[in-house]
């Protein structure tokens, strides 16, 4: 009887656990002071949130059985679609972004901007795109439902993981796109700073790598995330 107990209590000490992480990722991106580093900490962090919820999905006793939770689990396998073309944009985003620091850095050195200008509209065109997909995510609602934890933490990391993406959004539009506070702004002020501006390039172009390295971390852990969903629903 006593092993049967625990193979009852053992899952939701995970679950405790990854409830706890959730809400301090979430306390985390709510700060007014939110950093590109602290974002690509918490692109990582949500990602490893995935891969706890994978786990806790493939206890024996947490297997779907209701028809409720059953359809609670296939909207999730629908929501999964749309952060996967989430990541995606913003990683256009990143791609986009890439090139224009590159640009702005010769362009400081040959003093011209008109490359520079062109590519910064189209940026700025995929960044209200991006911001647009964005908001159409968080609409969707998150789960309340009590009797399925799963899916109430997979909403919340829902949530969480739209949040980010557009707190990264927003934080890489006020470095490149906001007219007088931005990078291309100041670098084109005066040409006697180009040297200071250039390494706030290379710190730009640093901060890059990073927030691709967690939505690429994120991105692998909704695949699978949603690999395990589809097992789970097929079987």
């Amino acid at each position: 009887m006593a092993l049967h107990q625990r193979s009852i209590s053992l899952p939701s000490r995970p679950i405790s656990k990854v409830e706890e992480e959730v809400h301090s990722i979430e306390a985390c991106i709510s700060s007014p002071s939110l950093t590109i580093e602290a974002i690509s900490d918490g692109l990582r962090r949500i990602g490893g949130i995935y891969n706890n919820i994978e786990e806790i999905m493939c206890l024996p006793s947490n297997q779907v059985c209701s028809p409720q939770q059953r359809k609670l689990l296939d909207a999730e396998m629908e929501c999964s679609l749309e952060l996967l073309d989430l990541c995606n944009t913003m990683n256009e985003v990143f791609t986009e972004l890439k090139a224009i620091v590159q640009d702005l850095q010769m362009s400081l050195r040959k003093g011209d901007d008109a490359i520079v200008q062109a590519k910064i509209q189209s940026y700025i065109r995929l960044l209200k795109k991006s911001k647009k997909h964005s908001k159409k995510t968080a609409k969707k609602v998150v789960s309340d439902k009590e009797d399925c934890k799963m899916v109430k933490l997979l909403s919340k990391a829902r949530e969480i993981t739209t949040s980010l993406v557009d707190s990264t959004l927003c934080l890489l539009s006020k470095q490149i796109a906001m007219p007088k506070s931005s990078l291309i702004s100041k670098a084109f002020q005066k040409k006697n700073l180009v040297m200071c501006n250039e390494e706030q390039l290379q710190a730009l172009e640093c901060c890059i790598a990073d927030l691709e390295a967690g939505a690429g971390l994120l991105f692998r852990r909704l695949v699978q995330s949603r690999v395990t969903l589809l097992n789970i629903l097929s079987s």
